[in-house]
């Protein structure tokens, strides 16, 4: 009788609140260990996709790393050179009754987008005495040969001395290295 009290407390109390805390512990361990578990996979499959990914840019950039290097060998070369000889390629295709080139000039300083930009930059104007067909050829042709040059300004009048052709007055910015 003396003991009974003793005993229900360290009998059966205190090793029910000692199994239950060692329970509850395993428990929040092993949801912790769960989540951890959780968070890590999903973690590796963002990153085997990011790696699929970052293999599929690489393989675009593989396909395109020639079309840079021209691009950068375009930039190597001086400017005004490039141009009259493409220029001057560009004028034997066409015929010439079609298409002249009236005039070049190379004004000093930068215009437009190039006066803001830190990027090196001249400015060249051209003009041509040409038919419109003629002059979208020579267009297409100057800009795929040249990529370096944008089209910063362009004027287009009739031609005095023929009905059939057009005065163009056009304005490129020449990106440089």
């Amino acid at each position: 009788m003396f003991y009974r009290q003793s005993i229900i407390v360290f009998g059966f109390v205190l090793p029910a609140v000692v199994c239950g805390a060692v329970t509850g512990g395993g428990l929040l361990l092993k949801s912790k260990a769960v989540a951890s578990f959780q968070q890590k996979q999903s973690l590796h499959k963002a990153s085997l996709a990011n790696n699929r990914n970052s293999q599929a840019i690489e393989a675009q950039i593989s396909q395109k790393r020639a079309h840079v290097d021209r691009w950068k060998a375009l930039l190597d070369k001086e400017m005004k050179n490039t141009l009259t000889s493409e220029l001057k390629e560009i004028s034997d295709k066409l015929p010439a009754k079609e298409f002249t080139q009236t005039a070049v000039e190379w004004p000093n300083g930068s215009g437009g987008l190039a006066a803001a930009s830190a990027q090196n930059s001249s400015q060249v104007r051209l003009a041509f005495r040409a038919t419109y067909r003629a002059m979208q050829k020579a267009f297409i042709e100057l800009e795929t040969r040249m990529p370096q040059l944008q089209l910063q300004e362009i004027k287009i009048d009739p031609s005095p001395s023929s009905a059939s052709t057009l005065n163009f007055q056009v304005t490129y910015t020449a990106w440089e290295k």
